[in-house]
Formats: C-alpha cells, structure tokens, sequence
C-alpha cells in the first residue's frame, strides 16, 4: 500500500441499505454484507478521530427507471425504507449523506465538488457490491482525477468468487499506484504511518 505524506483521505461507503440486509428477500448478498459492518465501523472510528470525510452514498432509484427494463427487480427506491442507511453503521452528524439515482457516487450527486471543497485527494471506497457500485464509484473517482482504493475486507458481492475476481483483476493494475487494492488495516497503517 502507497500513499504520500500530503494525503487527505475520504472514506466513501457504498449501498449499505436496509433492502440490501433484508433476510426476508434472501439475497445471496445479504449473509456476506453483514459481515463487513464491524471492518466498516472500525474505518469509521478512526476516519471521525482524525477529522477525515465519510460520505454515505446510497441508491435512490425510481420504479420506472432505466435500469429497472433488464432482470434487475425494483428495490433501494427513493424514499422508501428499504433505501434508508442501515442502524448498525456509526454514522455521525458531519457524514456526508448522498442518495444516488445510480451505481457510482459520483453520477448526479455533486460529489466531485464536495470532495474538492474538502480538499480530498484520495477515495476509500467500501461497501456493496463490489462488482456494480463499489467498482464503479472507484473507476468513477479514478476519471475525476482522485487516488482510488478498493477496501477488500470493507467491501462484499453476492459471492465471494466474484468479489475475489474484482479484487484479483485490480490488485495489479497499470495505475498503482493511483488505484489500488488494501485491506482497511493496509490503507489505516500507511495514512498514519506516514503522520507520525
């Protein structure tokens, strides 16, 4: 894991909603989402001591919606419950909250410009699912000229085989290090080794 001593990190966490965690829909994503609440809150824990940004961006699609004419099923609709962010998280009043019409954060949301306000360089991007909103919000901050990286132990998909294939195909990859692949522990080591 790389980083540079003038790093201002932005932890950005992806579709953690109740419809995601609902055991009733019996999800193939749902067993392996719970997992990642406790690495996620204790990324939270120490992006809130050091005063960096969380932003908490959450589906908020519409019935009609494009994306809604393939097999995809209806689900995270703006308003609804179902796209609330789940209780388990430690969200604090200075997150960031950003309901998205798609997969990336970045699309429609005005987050580029809350980052650049922030002084962000770096996005930290964890939560579900690794092969859709994950994947897209990293290559997303990527094209707006930030430092990407993927949290392995932060992030799920409906398997783990095909997390293990998003996380396999950008461990090595021609940008490192602008987009790399850390567990929490790797990326938390560098940002504060490096602020000693």
């Amino acid at each position: 894991m790389t980083v540079t001593d003038d790093e201002k990190p932005a932890l950005l966490v992806i579709d953690m909603v109740k419809d995601n965690f609902d055991r009733r829909a019996r999800l193939p994503i749902t067993a392996l989402a719970v997992r990642i609440v406790d690495p996620i809150n204790r990324m939270l824990t120490v992006f809130h001591r050091k005063d960096w940004p969380v932003v908490f961006a959450t589906d908020a699609f519409r019935r009609q919606d494009f994306i809604f004419k393939g097999r995809m099923k209806p689900h995270s609709l703006a308003g609804s419950e179902g796209a609330e962010l789940i209780d388990e998280l430690d969200r604090q009043p200075q997150d960031l909250w950003l309901p998205k019409p798609r997969f990336s954060a970045f699309f429609n949301t005005g987050l580029e410009h809350r980052l650049r306000e922030m002084k962000v360089t770096l996005c930290a991007v964890a939560g579900l699912a690794t092969h859709f909103c994950v994947l897209t919000t990293a290559l997303d901050a990527l094209c707006h000229d930030f430092k990407a990286v993927l949290l392995e132990d932060c992030s799920a998909a409906p398997s783990e085989s095909t997390h293990e294939q998003v996380m396999g195909t950008y461990r090595r990859n021609p940008l490192f290090p602008l987009f790399q692949v850390a567990t929490s522990d790797e990326l938390l080591n560098a940002l504060t080794g490096v602020r000693s």
